[in-house]
């Protein structure tokens, strides 16, 4: 019998993360920011694709190679001045990075990534382009409310990644909004999806996630499928039993792209301080609309410039990427403390 060839094991070096003084390790072709989700450190990210600047840090020593990334989120003289993305950098030495932002509560609720077998079990039409589909796991996942997943649908080899929408106090069955796009490979699959059809599940993912404990307001903005991880922090906030004020603005077109209303009329009749906001920037064609009208930031300035406890509250900000651009100078010219506001932009899956 001939000897059996065994096959080299992948070299693996150590990361230092300052200021945090954080030690962990990263193999050979693993990005950073793949190497701290597989061990558990919850470092700040958003895209993990290269097209943000969430997970932007500086490399103090070692050599690196970057894998291909967008010069909008990193620009040629901030990578000359020795800048890189761990979603894009793989190490070949032993490294330490400093990083621009970190979170403490962040790094002290670090859950390790991992992958989770699922069936599709509903798909349930909200409007006219958003979907809800739940999916039942073979073992439950821990995640924080505000998180997200990414979600492989075997039938059809396509992965994108979505928040889930409900509360992590049911982690066995996880629930999606999707928004469908004219095109869009992955909500094309789902509506051909069959009940019963097999996913995997890997998360949980992100940093906009419910601060628990807190006083002050908290200030809730959302469009479109951004409604998913605020009504997961929303009903999670629900049965906390914290008594904060809570305020929901969502932006929508027109009234028919609205969905969820009777979900926070029990709500505001729930909890202590609830209101749901719902605001159309184009109510032309809803006559019977009473509500609030104009874009997003316009109501939240209607709204935010009477809070006399603004300085306390957290904001959480989640939908298309010109919405949350509008909405945070705002915010902050409200005078909700930067720090404070978290937020996560849905963008369209595009090729770098």
């Amino acid at each position: 019998m001939g000897q059996e060839m065994l096959k080299p094991r992948p070299a693996v070096y150590s990361v230092r993360l300052e200021p945090v003084g954080i030690d962990m390790e990263v193999e050979e072709g693993e990005t950073v920011l793949d190497a701290a989700f597989r061990q558990g450190v919850a470092l700040p990210h958003g895209c993990k694709e290269g097209q943000c600047s969430a997970c932007k840090c500086i490399l103090v020593e070692g050599d690196v190679e970057m894998l291909k990334y967008s010069t909008f989120a990193l620009s040629d003289p901030e990578k000359e001045s020795g800048q890189v993305l761990l979603c894009r950098t793989v190490a070949y030495s032993n490294i330490e990075v400093e990083l621009l932002n970190y979170d403490e509560d962040l790094l002290s609720r670090s859950i390790a990534v991992r992958d989770f077998a699922g069936k599709l079990v509903l798909v349930e039409p909200l409007t006219h382009d958003i979907v809800r589909i739940v999916i039942d796991l073979e073992q439950p996942m821990k995640f924080w409310a505000g998180q997200f997943a990414d979600l492989t649908l075997h039938g059809a080899q396509i992965t994108r990644s979505y928040s889930m929408g409900n509360p992590p106090s049911e982690p066995n069955r996880l629930e999606f909004i999707i928004k469908k796009y004219p095109g869009g490979a992955f909500s094309t699959a789902i509506g051909k999806a069959q009940i019963g059809d097999t996913l995997t599940i890997k998360g949980p993912y992100g940093t906009c996630f419910r601060r628990e404990e807190r006083e002050g307001p908290m200030i809730l903005i959302g469009g479109g499928s951004g409604m998913a991880p605020l009504l997961s922090i929303l009903m999670d906030q629900a049965a906390s039993g914290e008594r904060r004020r809570v305020r929901f603005f969502y932006g929508a077109r027109t009234a028919k792209d609205l969905f969820g209303l009777e979900i926070f009329a029990e709500l505001e009749a729930r909890m202590p301080d609830f209101k749901f906001i719902p605001a159309l920037s184009d109510p032309s064609g809803d006559g019977r609309w009473t509500g609030e009208t104009g874009f997003i930031h316009e109501v939240l300035r209607r709204h935010l410039f009477d809070m006399d406890d603004i300085e306390e509250a957290d904001a959480y900000s989640c939908g298309p990427p010109p919405m949350i651009d509008a909405a945070l100078p705002v915010l902050q010219i409200a005078g909700v403390d930067a720090a404070r506001i978290y937020f996560d932009k849905f963008t369209q899956a595009t090729p770098l």
